[in-house]
């Protein structure tokens, strides 16, 4: 739970860190995106290596490899500030990453299998929940520690002399050093007390070797990494340019620094949620309840959409509430019957996160030659996706006499 915390309040913080480099580094919507990309890539590269990882070493070492992977990607920001080089700042969010995916990979089917199947998704639920409390944290962290009380407008920016705005950009930059060094000495030592510590191992019913391609016979597998890709790509699309969107409102005094407490209030919700479906999920199926989850979100996105004050921004900020339940569903209806396959299966899960890297992008596309609005059509079809899995995608029946 602790390490969900961990990488959920990195992950956050950098739809903060989205529109700061946007205006540090001068990139464009689409540019400033690819920090999501970086990060969400990571996922996509290193989750089937870690899989194979873990079938040889085991859950704790893979767990104490992504921390101080993690670790080093935290320090790299100190040289990415130094040179307020953009690439350098994507590498570092690529090596970050990189350790989250170890940390992912290995502890999520970690809290799935150790308990009965039965609950597998209330478990994973009340686990997100911690993660959820970081995620709620590290938007209103990151605002406080890095962005401005009032903002900077490009006007009063392109009247600066060039000494004078390189000073101010390179200040920019500088701002996300003390955070990011202070969360990998955290996650190094983190590191270190885990290593020390005995894990109870996840005993394996078939010790027979498994490939990726086995797992793709499961069809409700390959559907929900599917949906697991529409997931993560419409919640980190969402959060990225939830501070552009509401900026775009023109709503009196919403700054870009309080812009970012509404990132951390759509966690709230997020956080609330998944308490919530702890409890439901016991008493309710989980595919008819994503159904359901999904279709709210579409008219929640849509009438903040085409609405505008107030109304526009609380109906975007409570799709969190609604999208809480959604991860820990698919993840353990897709892994549902993989028995000796859960560690490949996980694997291209995790893979499927590359969602949040291909979104976000898309929509700042959208956004560059249109409107931040239109942007999140993007979304909108993503979760529509997510009604038929929750309805229909997530049956194995129909497959059944394809698997082994």
């Amino acid at each position: 739970m602790l390490l969900m915390f961990l990488w959920n309040i990195s992950r956050n913080i950098n739809d903060v860190l989205v529109p700061h480099l946007k205006r540090a580094c001068q990139l464009t919507d689409f540019q400033s995106s690819l920090v999501q990309s970086a990060f969400f890539g990571a996922y996509f590269l290193c989750a089937l290596p870690v899989g194979y990882f873990l079938k040889k070493r085991g859950y704790q070492a893979g767990i104490v490899t992504g921390l101080c992977l993690a670790a080093v990607g935290g320090f790299l920001f100190y040289p990415a500030a130094e040179t307020r080089f953009y690439p350098v700042f994507l590498l570092a969010l690529f090596v970050m990453a990189a350790g989250f995916t170890f940390l992912e990979v290995s502890a999520t089917p970690y809290v799935s299998v150790l308990g009965s199947p039965q609950t597998a998704a209330s478990r994973l639920n009340l686990a997100a929940a911690c993660g959820s409390l970081g995620s709620t944290l590290g938007p209103l962290l990151g605002g406080q520690l890095i962005l401005h009380q009032q903002d900077v407008s490009e006007e009063s920016l392109r009247g600066l002399s060039p000494d004078a705005l390189t000073a101010f950009l390179d200040a920019e930059a500088n701002s996300v050093k003390a955070p990011y060094l202070t969360l990998a000495l955290f996650l190094l030592g983190l590191g270190v007390v885990i290593a020390r510590l005995k894990l109870p191992p996840i005993q394996q019913t078939d010790s027979s070797p498994t490939r990726l391609r086995d797992v793709l016979r499961f069809r409700h597998t390959v559907l929900g990494a599917v949906a697991v890709f529409c997931y993560l790509g419409a919640e980190v699309g969402t959060v990225s340019f939830m501070i552009r969107y509401l900026k775009s409102l023109d709503l009196p005094g919403i700054t870009e620094q309080k812009a970012a407490t509404f990132i951390s209030l759509y966690m709230a919700g997020v956080l609330i949620g998944r308490l919530a479906g702890a409890v439901l999920l016991r008493r309710f199926r989980a595919g008819p309840m994503l159904g359901l989850v999904s279709g709210v979100v579409v008219v929640l996105i849509t009438v903040s959409v085409l609405s505008s004050g107030w109304v526009a921004v609380w109906s975007m900020v409570s799709v969190g509430l609604f999208t809480s339940v959604m991860y820990g569903i698919i993840f353990t209806l897709s892994i549902a019957g993989l028995g000796p396959h859960t560690e490949q299966g996980s694997s291209l899960l995790i893979m499927s996160i590359v969602g949040g890297a291909i979104v976000p992008p898309l929509m700042g596309l959208i956004s560059d030659y249109s409107t931040i609005r239109w942007a999140f059509v993007v979304p909108l079809i993503c979760y529509f996706y997510l009604i038929y899995y929750g309805l229909s995608g997530y049956k194995p029946a129909a497959f059944a006499k394809h698997t082994i």
